[in-house]
């Protein structure tokens, strides 16, 4: 019996041991496209994903003593410039929100710029930045079941988890970016399709499910336009 609570003891130790020296879990960074805004660190924060011609609603924290100032919500441009798009003022609590028609499709940089006498302790600080992608608005639906184990129209034979997207028109492989329920996914075009009336997309079961789709949805898109070839004119 001196034994048998012996090694008990020796497998409890060895427990408490690795009990107490597993790492700790990382924490998930916080789900929007700029840094987590908290009661002591000014931040810009919006959406990871939105779609075009929707509101956006765009929220930061400044330092503390700044309520009542204006602030401007700026779009960076191709070409480095800013452009306004909003306005806001700030809280009693340093907090502000600004809202935004999106017009413009594609990864985008936003900052904040608060309008500050040259002579406070702040006027120096950074403007406040954040970055979100702006999607166009489009219907998909998804199929897998009784096509798994054939090749699609650009060769690919289709399993449970193949990743991809069918359309009628862009080029086999062309990469594709979804985004559906704050979730992005960047998938080819490995099928044709879909050929329902008023659907633009049909995905795979395996994209569906990365994406939580379930039926079909209004999700957000971004693709290369098609390039229109014309034919070359014979020479008389």
């Amino acid at each position: 019996m001196t034994t048998t609570r012996r090694a008990s003891a020796k497998i409890a130790a060895v427990l408490c041991l690795g009990l107490s020296a597993a790492p700790a879990l990382a924490q998930e960074p916080a789900p929007n496209g700029g840094a987590e805004a908290t009661i002591d660190r000014p931040a810009l924060e919006v959406r990871p994903g939105a779609l075009l011609d929707r509101t956006l609603a765009i929220r930061g924290r400044t330092h503390d003593g700044e309520a009542g100032r204006p602030v401007r919500i700026e779009l960076q441009l191709l070409d480095g410039s800013w452009r306004q798009i909003a306005t806001s003022t700030v809280a009693e609590d340093n907090t502000f929100v600004a809202r935004w028609k999106t017009d413009t499709l594609g990864r985008i940089t936003l900052r904040a710029v608060i309008d500050r006498p040259a002579d406070s302790a702040t006027a120096a600080s950074d403007p406040l930045v954040a970055q979100t992608t702006i999607f166009k608005s489009a219907v998909a639906s998804w199929y897998g079941p009784g096509f798994f184990g054939r090749k699609t129209a650009c060769g690919t034979r289709l399993t449970r988890k193949t990743i991809g997207v069918a359309h009628k028109t862009l080029p086999c492989g062309t990469k594709v970016d979804l985004y559906h329920g704050g979730r992005t996914i960047t998938v080819p075009v490995i099928d044709r399709g879909p050929f329902v009336p008023g659907r633009d997309w049909d995905l795979t079961q395996a994209t569906a499910e990365a994406l939580g789709v379930r039926s079909t949805v209004r999700i957000g898109a971004l693709a290369p336009e098609p390039t229109a070839f014309k034919k070359k004119s014979k020479r008389r």
